[in-house]
C-alpha cells in the first residue's frame, strides 16, 4: 500500500494521569490514569487516519510485548507499519505525563530507543521501499523533534528529503532547539507553540504573530505558531503573517493537542484550502480535541 504521508519520529505508549483538581508540587489527588498509543509522530498519524488518509510510520518499536501490542493498535487504525524498525535489543519507548485542572504539571519522555536506532529508521527511504537518493520520496513528511540533533542535521541536507514537503514539529520545548538545522530548509513548514518559537528564534516574542514574523526573518519558509487559547498565527515567506483565535472551549486534556492541530492543518493544505481556511480548520480540530469531543 502506498501511503499518503510519512510520519517520522516517536511511536510509543502514552501513560497519562489526569485529575480535575488543580495541582502543585507534591500534590496527591484522585484522577484517572490511561495508557494509549502516543508519541508526536503517532499522534499526527492517528489524526490523519481519522481524516481518511493512510499514514506510514517510520520509527523504532521494540520486539517486546508492548511493541507487538502497539503495532497491532496502529494496524487497527489504518496505518502502514511495514517500514517500522523493530529492534530485538531496544525496548518500546514510553511517555508519562500528569495533567491537572491547571494544565500540564510534569512529563517525562523516554524516547531512548528512537534515539539509539538513529538513521536505521530512515532505511526505507534509501533502499527503494519508499525511495532512493536518486529518486527520493516526493510526498508529505511529518517529522518530529524526538530525533537526535545529528539525525535532524543529516535530514536537513540529505538527498532522500530533497523533494519532500516537510512538516516539522518539536516534541517539546526542551527539544525545540534540535530543529535549528532544518530552519532554512526550503520546503519545511514548522509547527511550534510560542515557547518553542522563542527558543528557536532566541527572542522573547510577545505573541504568536510576532513569533511567526520573527521566525520568517530568521529564514524559515513557513511557520505556524500556537499559543493555547490565545490567537495563533501562520507566516509564509514573501507573503506575510495571518492570525486567528481558537474557539473558546472547556479544556479537558492537553497532551496531543498540538499534534492534532498540525495534522488537521496538513489535511486542509492537502485538499487545497486557502491559508485562512486551513488555519481555521486546524484550530477547530484542536479545540474539539482539548474539549474531549474528539476521541483519543
Amino acid at each position: 500500500m502506498t501511503p499518503d504521508i510519512l510520519c517520522i519520529g516517536s511511536v510509543l505508549w502514552d501513560i497519562i494521569g489526569r485529575s480535575s483538581i488543580a495541582m502543585r508540587l507534591g500534590s496527591d489527588v484522585p484522577g484517572r490514569i490511561t495508557r494509549l498509543p502516543g508519541g508526536v509522530a503517532m499522534n499526527i498519524a492517528m489524526t490523519l487516519a481519522r481524516f481518511g488518509l493512510t499514514p506510514a510510520l517510520l520509527s523504532a518499536v521494540g520486539k517486546d510485548a508492548e511493541g507487538d501490542e502497539l503495532v497491532a493498535a496502529c494496524l487497527r487504525m489504518g496505518m502502514v507499519t511495514d517500514q517500522l524498525y523493530r529492534s530485538e535489543d531496544l525496548p518500546t519507548d514510553i511517555y508519562m505525563a500528569i495533567e491537572g485542572a491547571n494544565g500540564l504539571i510534569a512529563a517525562i519522555a523516554d524516547a531512548h530507543s528512537l534515539e539509539a536506532a538513529g538513521d536505521k529508521i530512515l532505511r526505507p527511504l534509501a533502499d527503494g521501499r519508499l525511495g532512493t537518493a536518486e529518486h527520493p520520496w516526493r510526498g508529505m513528511v511529518a517529522l518530529d523533534g524526538n530525533l537526535t540533533v545529528a539525525l535532524l542535521s543529516e535530514i536537513a541536507h540529505s538527498p532522500l528529503f530533497a523533494a519532500a514537503d516537510l512538516r516539522v514539529a518539536p516534541a517539546s520545548p526542551g527539544k525545540a532547539e534540535r530543529l535549528l538545522p532544518l530552519l532554512h530548509h526550503p520546503t519545511a513548514t514548522f509547527y511550534v507553540n510560542l515557547e518553542e518559537a522563542r527558543l528557536i528564534g532566541k527572542s522573547n516574542y510577545a505573541d504568536a504573530p510576532e513569533a511567526a514574523a520573527g521566525l520568517l526573518a530568521h529564514g524559515a519558509a513557513r511557520v505556524l505558531v500556537t499559543n493555547g487559547g490565545k490567537p495563533c498565527a501562520e507566516g509564509t515567506q514573501g507573503i506575510g503573517v495571518i492570525s486567528a483565535a481558537p474557539p473558546p472551549v472547556m479544556v479537558t486534556r492537553i497532551t496531543g493537542a498540538g499534534d492534532t492541530f498540525m495534522a488537521a492543518h496538513i489535511v486542509a493544505d492537502r485538499r487545497g484550502d486557502a491559508r485562512a481556511a486551513a488555519l481555521a480548520a486546524a484550530l477547530a480540530a484542536a479545540a474539539a480535541y482539548v474539549s474531549g469531543e474528539q476521541p483519543s
